[in-house]
């Protein structure tokens, strides 16, 4: 299947795009930093008290160590500045929101101690007490530190509960034991986004049976919320009960008004999750006239897209051509990225040469050089790149995508020299720019160079430990390439506490367990991945797994199916080759 997605600026219309690597955006389970962030003011880096103070030298070892991704040496230097600094609160809130994001408990219980002897109770300091007790098996101290959070602040509680339930514990088990036991108490609140919330977690945690007695609460008290419905309908799907699942959806999609627009979407892409993109595409079926909201006729194109209709949006594209005598950028673009789609490079070309200015007129620049490519003009593809990357007046980011673009299209051309070349300009005029360096590691990945191309991930992880999409590309690099399991098994972790229900981070965690050994678990977790994006490389994972089982008629099946995905794809080709197959 062809996958293509249109946006226009303002409004995320589409999913989005499937990245080569082990990318993994980030999600909702940053609640408890973000809530630690803003209960105390964070220092500059190498900040310190004043003078006369005490911990100058403490606070700066711990903001370097942090910049060099050292995150335990971090917490012991803020733990020695805390402790020189007996009537400060920040530092000691700053040690405790590190120590929240490493492994040593006994840190974080000291740290904690400190914050709360040098300020008030807080929702912030709450939650870090809930998580300390959740780390350390203590479930029913735990419970009730979530449960005074819930009922101290009805607004807030909620949510930062579920954020403690989500990334707090290394138990998924656990988690959802308290989280059985909170609802069972009647601690969750009654509104439709608190029950949705709770049934999402519950399904991120794996306890499809609690998200069943959330749901069947739900069901009686709010049933026509849109958002549990639409949690149903993921929920029936990766049980395998896919027909139950578009029931479901159908009925949802059928009761939606025809003024909802955000809900309509969410159904849409539903559809699409069902493996059913052209009914999502239905959907959304409208007038594509100059007055239509763009961005949900952008998603109405990638969804046909998607199906390989290309009669259908051939006919949506001559629609959105008819508006486009006023000059509308954003519309413009879009009618450049369909014709793109249609393999209409001409006009595709003159479309975005069209595009008047604002925002859009600097995504169209980028993508005039795409079509000039594949129109075979390289020379001139290349020296218009050039230009962007010499733009002083440029958008930051459109230089630094020129540079990005030039490397793929170069990786295109198998000009493996002028490939590292872009990225090393792109790199020197942008020093240390996680997408140049993330782009570079997949590039050294791609070469067998995995020295390098784990240099270029921690060097991101040094200005950002807390990046998912680098903790897991390392983490997979490691577990794919190298013997270094253990590590790899750290790192995804990392990835998995900040992005539970992540289909690239579930499928390096099952990888990363199945080179462990862990067969049986790797193949859970590998199944689940599948469920929730149906990529080529899970499937051969699960094909892997399966025939060093020796269930090697069921491994082929998979196989099968990763090979009707992509046939191309790079992790299915050295599976076979493993196997001899």
């Amino acid at each position: 299947m062809t996958r293509r997605h249109f946006t226009v600026p303002g409004r995320q219309a589409s999913r989005g795009p499937v990245q080569e690597g082990r990318a993994a955006g980030p999600g909702l389970a940053a609640i408890l930093a973000a809530l630690l962030c803003a209960a105390q003011p964070a220092a500059p880096a190498a900040a310190a008290p004043a003078a006369g103070a005490g911990p100058l030298r403490e606070a700066m070892a711990a903001e370097f160590a942090v910049q060099a991704g050292r995150l335990d040496e971090a917490v012991g230097w803020y733990l020695e500045a805390a402790r020189a600094a007996p009537g400060d609160a920040a530092l000691a809130a700053r040690a405790t929101r590190f120590a929240l994001m490493g492994r040593d408990d006994r840190a974080l219980a000291e740290a904690l101690a400190l914050w709360r002897k040098r300020a008030p109770e807080s929702l912030s300091m709450q939650a870090a007490s809930a998580t300390l007790a959740l780390r350390t098996g203590r479930a029913g101290a735990a419970r009730r530190e979530l449960e005074s959070m819930l009922r101290d602040d009805p607004l807030r509680g909620w949510m930062a509960a579920f954020g403690v339930l989500g990334t707090g514990s290394r138990d998924q088990a656990l988690s959802a034991r308290v989280l059985g036991q909170l609802f069972e108490r009647g601690a969750i609140p009654d509104s439709p986004m608190a029950l949705a919330a709770a049934g999402q977690l519950a399904l991120g945690r794996g306890d499809d049976r609690l998200f069943g007695r959330i749901d069947a609460v739900a069901r009686e008290r709010h049933p026509d919320d849109p958002a549990m419905g639409l949690l149903r309908v993921r929920h029936l799907h990766r049980a395998g009960r896919s027909e139950e699942a578009r029931a479901v959806l159908d009925a949802l999609a059928a009761g939606a008004p025809p003024a909802g627009v955000r809900l309509r979407e969410r159904l849409a892409l539903a559809y699409a999750e069902l493996g059913d993109p052209a009914a999502g595409a239905a959907l959304l079926d409208q007038d594509a006239a100059p007055t239509a909201d763009l961005a949900q006729v952008a998603l109405r194109a990638s969804l046909l897209a998607e199906a390989d209709d290309k009669d259908a949006l051939a006919t949506l594209y001559a629609r959105l051509a008819e508006g486009a005598e006023v000059p509308n950028p954003a519309r413009r673009l879009l009618l450049g990225q369909v014709a793109e789609f249609l393999e209409r490079p001409g006009e595709a070309l003159d479309w975005y040469r069209s595009v008047p200015g604002g925002e859009q007129r600097s995504t169209a620049r980028l993508r005039e050089t795409k079509v000039l490519h594949d129109l075979g003009r390289r020379d001139e593809a290349y020296a218009a790149l050039r230009d962007l990357q010499q733009d002083a007046d440029a958008d930051e980011r459109l230089r630094r995508d020129a540079y990005l673009m030039e490397s793929e299209l170069r990786r295109e051309d198998a000009d493996d020299a002028a490939e590292l070349d872009a990225l090393a300009r792109g790199l020197a005029a942008f020093p240390d720019e996680p997408a140049l360096l993330y782009s570079r590691a997949l590039m050294w990945e791609r070469r067998d160079d995995i020295p390098r191309a784990e240099a270029d991930l921690r060097r991101i992880l040094v200005a950002d430990p807390d990046n998912t999409a680098a903790l897991n590309a390392l983490g997979y690099t490691l577990a794919d390439r190298t013997d270094r399991y253990h590590e790899a098994l750290e790192l995804i972790e990392r990835a998995r506490l900040a992005e539970p229900t992540n289909a690239a981070i579930i499928d390096s965690y099952g990888w990363v367990l199945h080179r462990l050994g862990r067969h049986e678990e790797a193949l859970v977790e590998l199944r689940r991945a599948f469920v929730l994006e149906k990529d080529a490389e899970i499937a051969s994972h699960v094909g892997t797994v399966l025939w060093h089982l020796g269930r090697r008629d069921e491994a082929m099946e998979w196989f099968e199916q990763a090979r009707g995905i992509d046939p191309d794809n790079r992790a299915l080709r050295r599976a076979l080759d493993e196997i001899g197959a």
